[in-house]
């Protein structure tokens, strides 16, 4: 919802495998007024044909555990714009060195990471020679 505050032309897919935080999400988006801004959607990971169609994106976020972080890190980096940003979040500090490397695999550099008590947020970007 911060997204579509922040940038009101952006296309937002919001989505999550449990179906009541999908219908949790809906109810939230709008109770905030934003219908029609932000389309939510019951998928896992990046594996849902709106989700392909609408890429690639400048922008994934994930907040999400460890384990699924790493799982998608393939998957969020090709879906990215070149240029594109992922900001990732949920994960412990003492689990962002192994998360950072599976999406240095995957083709992204590590732009800012902020450790906050024992919680890391991590901003990676898609290399410009990735995929070519």
């Amino acid at each position: 919802m911060a997204a579509a505050a922040t940038l009101p032309d952006a296309v937002i897919i919001a989505s999550d495998i449990d179906r009541v935080a999908v219908d949790v999400a809906e109810a939230n988006v709008a109770i905030n007024g934003l219908d029609g801004r932000i389309e939510c959607l019951e998928a896992a990971g990046l594996n849902h044909a709106r989700i392909k169609a609408a890429g690639p994106y400048d922008l994934v976020f994930a907040n999400i555990l460890k384990g699924p972080l790493i799982e998608l890190a393939p998957a969020i980096a090709t879906s990215l714009a070149t240029g594109g940003r992922a900001i990732l979040s949920g994960l412990l500090s003492l689990q962002a060195d192994s998360v950072i490397a599976a999406y240095e695999a995957a083709g992204m550099v590590l732009n800012n990471r902020d450790d906050i008590g024992e919680w890391s947020t991590l901003v990676l970007q898609r290399s410009p020679v990735h995929g070519q």
